[in-house]
């Protein structure tokens, strides 16, 4: 089956034309047919790219206002008799969407029904600048295609198995129950994605292991898997928590805020956009948000990208510890993201010191890993260490595929209040 995939931004439309199914699924030979972009919606200069195996990059450019426009030119150009790959729309099966935020709602990918709607609307309040555009890209397409099955994959479902020690906040338990103000994580595609894959390189069952995915780009996170159940995530109620990243913070104490309200004079807006936008990576270092030019910044001399560095790769180091001590052990340790896949410096520092917990790396084999699959870690250390990289779309494609054979999963919560 053909499976469009869609990532439905405020001003962009991600897509991608997979074709999949259970045989392929699961001899991972899924093939990406076709990959592109509608990016700048809303202005005059709308930019479409479409990247085909094989092929040259088409572009082009023309006004698009709104995402269902962006949609039918997505359609319009992969049945392009010159730049497309469909005969026609109806060789697309099924259309599997990107929903950043499920809430308590969802804990497994769903087959997109009105109430489904309605719920996904309820959870706007927890990813007000995510869940509005992911529903736009829903509505476009299915009014353009409106007689295939849609399906709704979360990424905050896969972390729904943490337990409530895990996912609850210490203030008081009302305002869980009232706003349900808790830990929900994100990134939780490619987690399930590179722990599945890692397991399969290693030819592992994931029910008898306990692995840490480590997810590092521009937004970082890691999770503790214990037997194929995330138990716990690094990112928060928002993706605010947790690790340093390119432009947020990471853990820091709350009462920051309210001592920075007053002393600066902030609004809570400017401080929360301080906290998101102008922290991490950038905010310390003064150099950029992107890992590559603090690298070359610190190599170069500069100190404020130096001890970013330092501080981004020891954040890391504790919280695999802490997740390790949390499994009581691990069995690998897997790296993924633009970051994870690519930066030998990160992967190497971010390990130091942690052979006592028996994690040995190989810096041959380290060295030589800048993007592919790969095992980094030496013949005798008793966790494996991988790098693999990550594709959430394909988990996207994927769970169309269980969806519609009744086989996907549910990512059960342990515990709930009622």
């Amino acid at each position: 089956m053909k499976v469009l995939v869609l990532n439905s931004g405020s001003s962009s439309v991600k897509f991608q034309i997979i074709e999949t199914d259970l045989e392929r699924m699961n001899a991972h030979q899924d093939l990406t047919l076709a990959v592109g972009l509608v990016e700048k919606i809303g202005l005059s200069d709308s930019r479409l790219v479409l990247e085909v195996p094989d092929r040259k990059p088409y572009q082009d450019y023309r006004e698009i206002l709104e995402h269902r426009t962006a949609i039918e030119w997505v359609l319009r150009i992969l049945v392009d008799a010159q730049h497309g790959i469909l005969e026609s729309v109806d060789e697309i099966g099924a259309v599997g969407h990107r929903v950043v935020h499920g809430g308590e709602a969802f804990a497994s990918s769903v087959l997109i029904t009105p109430e489904v709607v309605e719920n996904i609307e309820a959870c706007s309040v927890l990813a007000p600048l995510h869940n509005p555009p992911n529903l736009r890209g829903y509505h476009a397409a299915h009014a353009a295609m409106p007689d295939i099955p849609h399906i709704a994959v979360f990424d905050t479902a896969y972390h729904q198995t943490m337990p409530a020690h895990a996912f609850l906040y210490g203030i008081p338990f009302q305002l869980y129950k009232k706003h349900h103000l808790r830990k929900y994580g994100f990134h939780g595609t490619s987690h399930r994605y590179v722990t599945f894959r890692g397991c399969q390189i290693l030819d592992w069952q994931r029910e008898d292991k306990k692995l840490i995915s480590v997810h590092l780009g521009n937004g970082c996170s890691l999770a503790a898997v214990d037997h194929a159940k995330s138990i716990d995530t690094s990112m928060g109620f928002t993706p605010l928590e947790g690790l340093i990243m390119g432009t947020r913070s990471g853990d820091m104490d709350p009462a920051i805020v309210p001592w920075l309200m007053a002393m600066e004079e902030l609004t809570l807006h400017q401080v929360n956009t301080m906290m998101n936008k102008h922290s991490g990576l950038y905010g310390v270092s003064g150099v950029s948000s992107d890992m590559r030019e603090i690298l070359e910044a610190r190599s170069r001399g500069r100190v404020r990208a130096d001890v970013a560095f330092r501080m981004f790769c020891y954040r890391i180091k504790k919280y695999i510890a802490a997740y390790a001590a949390a499994m009581g052990g691990v069995d690998a340790v897997i790296f993924t993201g633009g970051i994870g896949q690519m930066s030998v410096e990160v992967r190497e520092t971010s390990l130091q010191g942690l052979e006592f917990m028996g994690i040995e790396l190989d810096q041959d084999r380290n060295a030589a890993a800048t993007g592919d699959e790969a095992e980094i870690s030496s013949d005798a250390s008793r966790v494996r260490v991988l790098v693999v990289p990550t594709n959430e779309e394909k988990t996207i494609a994927r769970d169309v595929i269980r969806v519609l054979n009744g086989i996907m999963p549910e990512f059960t919560p342990p515990e709930t209040f009622t």
